[in-house]
């Protein structure tokens, strides 16, 4: 495929230069109004020790529940038995565009694992990846109803977290510096 263009709300945003931070905050935003989704997070990872941190959320209306962490956290160890989606992006497999929880394949995610933790009902789990390693997961999705991601939503997102890969890497590194 292609590298779609970005539309101009994201690219205005990348091409600002400001703190990572307030990028990443006007990004979620940005994304969020693009795809019409209720709930936009960051996870970030540090591959080095496996610590995670949803440093990270935008949320469409107050009663869509936020995702965040002020602190990173150890992943559990079982969590790549219980999260297919995770187990994929550790595995640095291409994204996940989840049109509906309720009838997407076992083997894709773990429902009762979904519902428990996000309760979101569509999803797009977009791996940020570099020479192998999971970075990040950035997380547009939908409460209440089934969504059907486009081509160009797809490539749109694709696009975009290939080039948010290099600022969030250098977050997170900096993170333990």
């Amino acid at each position: 495929m292609t590298q779609q263009e970005l539309p101009s709300a994201l690219s205005n945003i990348l091409e600002s230069s400001q703190t990572p931070d307030t990028l990443f905050s006007e990004l979620l935003a940005a994304v969020g109004d693009f795809l019409q989704s209720d709930r936009c997070f960051l996870c970030l990872h540090n591959p080095q020790n496996n610590l995670t941190r949803v440093a990270f959320c935008w949320i469409r209306t107050p009663d869509v529940p936020t995702v965040y962490n002020e602190d990173w956290e150890a992943l559990p160890p079982s969590l790549v038995d219980e999260d297919p989606m995770f187990a994929a992006a550790l595995r640095a497999e291409p994204s996940i565009f989840v049109e509906d929880v309720e009838t997407a394949e076992p083997q894709v995610l773990n429902r009762e694992y979904e519902k428990k933790n996000f309760g979101h009902r569509a999803l797009i789990h977009a791996h940020i990846r570099q020479d192998g390693q999971l970075w990040g997961i950035l997380q547009p999705c939908i409460f209440g109803h089934p969504r059907i991601w486009t081509e160009y939503e797809r490539g749109v997102i694709n696009n975009l977290v290939e080039k948010i890969t290099p600022i969030a890497v250098d977050y997170v590194k900096s993170a333990f510096d």
